[in-house]
């Protein structure tokens, strides 16, 4: 089982390659999407990093994904400037895949 990076910069590809993590740069909504579905194919791969920046061009979608995939398993990485709030993004999947407000 592997991980893959689908990233808004090459920075974070380039330190993810580094790790040994394969991925691609994508910057609209349909690229983003476009690597996901295809992805989302390969029964190798087991993690998808995505980045903040990334995840916002589509956050619907792949919230649905989160929420009805088994595999592979969709995780949020911060952007290289580490401004994001994932910790609210993650409270808002866990209030919605539950229905209750934390």
């Amino acid at each position: 089982m592997k991980f893959f990076l689908i990233s808004d910069n090459t920075d974070t590809q380039m330190g993810m390659r580094l790790a040994g993590i394969q991925g691609v740069i994508a910057h609209t909504r349909d690229e983003v999407l476009t690597e996901l579905y295809k992805i989302i194919q390969d029964e190798s791969v087991a993690i998808v990093l995505i980045t903040t920046l990334c995840i916002q061009t589509c956050p619907e979608v792949i919230a649905d994904m989160k929420l009805k995939l088994r595999r592979p398993l969709i995780v949020e990485i911060p952007d290289r400037h580490g401004s994001a709030k994932i910790g609210e993004t993650i409270d808002a999947y866990i209030s919605e895949a539950i229905g209750i407000k934390l």
